[in-house]
């Protein structure tokens, strides 16, 4: 089945130190001012649509939360709506059940991608919201961990330096949005390429999507993907490897690769999953050239 609805995954604004102590200051927004809010709110129907931003990720969602309506109002978008669902004591409560059947758009904020699976897995929140995806024009929208966590496998713990060693890398459920790639984020800042190659080679069916800061993907009819904003994406495809002792090597052992295929998206560019293939323009627009650099 084709999801009629679009998926806008963000690789994080700025590094702020772990996952898990995710800060979201309101001077460095950045990312969204170069374009990619401007672009959520396009893509979920305009300044009047209705979006909840959901907190969970976060350990300071009262702060994450406040600064989404700052960040929103700047561009006139004031339909916004906050969910600071801290457990599954509450996430199936009518009113979270109700406003999410009602919105436009829901965005999952950064902080700990395990925070996320844990609260919303086999919910009816999360029913509703993939049924919403397959169904509507729907924009599911996650920066960092909220990116993270939606594809069906999961990156959850890797330390970059470490990450070329069989096991350092952990996985687990994310929530299933899309079945046949891995999002990993903070890519570049945080040299996670090692982490997202030793995820591939162990599940080379899907594409690994590495996001930059200041930067996304947004994906639609679960297949097309369009870079968006001001840092690069990195793809790794491993459907042609040919060798790889991931399978066979003890723990702690040092992994080998041939054939990995790797794609550099800026933006504007773009990549087909099912086809396994880069589109130099699949946006409106690329990444300006810039003449003055000193």
């Amino acid at each position: 089945m084709i999801p009629k609805g679009k998926l806008i995954a963000i690789g994080g604004a700025e590094d702020k130190g772990t996952d898990e102590k995710e800060a979201f200051h309101v001077n460095n927004l950045n990312f969204f001012e170069l374009g990619i809010l401007r672009r959520i709110v396009e893509e979920a129907g305009g300044p009047s649509a209705r979006i909840e931003v959901v907190t969970t990720a976060s350990t300071i969602p009262y702060e994450v939360g406040n600064n989404y309506l700052d960040a929103f109002g700047k561009i006139g978008c004031t339909n916004i709506g906050l969910m600071h669902i801290r457990g599954r004591e509450t996430v199936n409560d009518k009113d979270y059940l109700q406003r999410i059947r009602n919105c436009d758009c829901v965005m999952f904020s950064g902080g700990n991608q395990m925070r996320l699976t844990a609260v919303f897995g086999g919910t009816e929140f999360l029913k509703i919201i993939h049924k919403k995806y397959e169904n509507e024009n729907f924009v599911i929208a996650g920066t960092s961990a909220g990116a993270m966590a939606m594809s069906s496998t999961m990156i959850y713990e890797g330390n970059a330096t470490r990450a070329h060693l069989k096991g350092e890398v952990k996985t687990t459920t994310g929530l299933r949005f899309m079945h046949n790639v891995i999002f990993d984020s903070h890519f570049e800042k945080r040299g996670r390429f090692g982490r997202l190659a030793q995820v591939v080679a162990a599940n080379p069916s899907c594409i690994g999507i590495g996001l930059g800061e200041d930067t996304g993907m947004l994906v639609t009819q679960g297949n097309r993907m369009e870079a968006i904003g001001s840092g690069l994406v990195i793809i790794i495809d491993g459907h042609e490897i040919n060798h790889t002792n991931i399978a066979d090597i003890p723990e702690g052992n040092p992994m080998s690769l041939e054939h990995l295929i790797v794609h550099f998206c800026a933006k504007g560019n773009g990549y087909l999953i099912k086809e396994r293939k880069f589109i130099e323009l699949m946006g409106k627009e690329t990444t300006p050239i810039m003449t003055d650099v000193y």
